[in-house]
């Protein structure tokens, strides 16, 4: 399974992180938040409140995780692998695999389940379907067009699994959700009525 994707610059400013897994600490409960469980009678709201303490602390993990990974990779001279242990930051069995295009790092962790060279093929397919998005792609060209570029990385990986490898493919899918996008709401709410 992936766990992360990762597109930073040099300085290591993050053009694009996308976390699969979030790992939530076993000891987090209602007393080390410090909430008295007979204040609120309903479940939900603790619920909530636990859901937004967790979802801070994950960020706050993403945040650790994205600076770890570029400390390893500015770190590293240009002629050894693309391939690194992520044991220390991302958990036991993690492998991070880079690839490092003018000013931009492609970064993908992921587990054993997953081929490292298959990952690797990966983000070259990546690469390749953003240049033909926006024809030779540079970091203006991902600052400037997120959307896009979340659309291009959701046709490719969702879950943290794979689901497309071919770039025609994703690029068909892509031109498909920018045509309708440019359609107005009441055009493509009178074709949906009419096609049933």
């Amino acid at each position: 399974m992936i766990k992360a994707v990762l597109v930073m610059n040099t300085q290591g400013k993050p053009r694009l992180a996308k976390f699969y897994e979030f790992q939530v600490p076993l000891s987090l409960s209602l007393q080390t938040l410090g909430i008295n469980i007979s204040i609120y009678r309903s479940l939900d709201v603790i619920f909530t409140l636990c859901f937004y303490v967790v979802v801070d602390q994950t960020v706050e993990k993403q945040q650790e995780a994205i600076r770890n990974v570029f400390s390893v990779l500015c770190s590293r001279p240009e002629h050894v692998s693309n391939f690194v242990d992520a044991e220390s930051f991302f958990g036991p069995d993690s492998r991070l695999v880079y690839k490092h295009f003018a000013t931009l790092y492609f970064v993908f962790i992921f587990d054993s389940s997953e081929n490292e060279l298959a990952m690797l093929d990966l983000i070259q397919v990546f690469v390749e379907t953003l240049d033909k998005c926006f024809r030779n792609v540079c970091e203006l060209d991902i600052v400037f067009n997120y959307s896009k570029m979340h659309t291009i990385v959701d046709e490719i990986i969702l879950g943290g699994q794979v689901l497309e490898t071919s770039s025609t493919e994703v690029m068909k899918a892509v031109e498909e959700i920018s045509k309708c996008a440019l359609l107005p709401i009441c055009f493509l709410t009178r074709a949906f009525f009419f096609t049933f």
